[in-house]
């Protein structure tokens, strides 16, 4: 896919962070899924221009494992952007192009089945500082049949 220039936000410190947006951007839109997941997730640290990439990646006519990376990357924004990424997720849940809804809405439950199971408290009791002492099971042979056949041997012509 063919991308046109992305413009600098001013946000950037210097060149070597604009050929890294640069960089993240053109990688999430290549043929390996598994690159477009990684430069996903890479965006989702960098703040508001990685918003900026993820959200247009998720409103263009990209393809669908590309939009489905830019809701993972919206779905892994951590700290003041977390709310703004939600706020892209729901907007893009009531897109008018259905790959962008369904990616959104799937990252939309995502989110809220981690939020459900992270704060259950466990359900093990807390380890004490002894440790028992258990006996070891003696297995199916027994020593009994053992000195039988020692027995045997000791009292057979020699």
């Amino acid at each position: 896919m063919n991308l046109e220039r992305r413009k600098p936000s001013g946000r950037e410190k210097d060149q070597a962070s604009i050929k890294l947006l640069e960089k993240l951007r053109e990688q999430l839109y290549s043929s390996n899924v598994s690159t477009i997941r990684q430069s996903a997730f890479n965006l989702s640290w960098m703040q508001e221009d990685g918003l900026d990439i993820l959200k247009e990646a998720l409103f263009s006519d990209a393809l669908r494992r590309t939009k489905n990376a830019a809701a993972y990357g919206l779905r892994k924004m951590r700290g003041r952007m977390r709310k703004a990424a939600l706020d892209v997720l729901s907007a893009g849940s009531r897109h008018s192009k259905k790959t962008t809804a369904e990616a959104c809405q799937n990252a939309l439950l995502v989110l809220k089945k981690t939020k459900s199971t992270a704060k259950r408290p466990s359900k093990r009791k807390p380890r004490t500082g002894k440790i028992g002492i258990r006996e070891i099971a003696r297995g199916k042979h027994k020593r009994e049949t053992h000195g039988v056949r020692n027995q045997r041997n000791r009292y057979s012509k020699r």
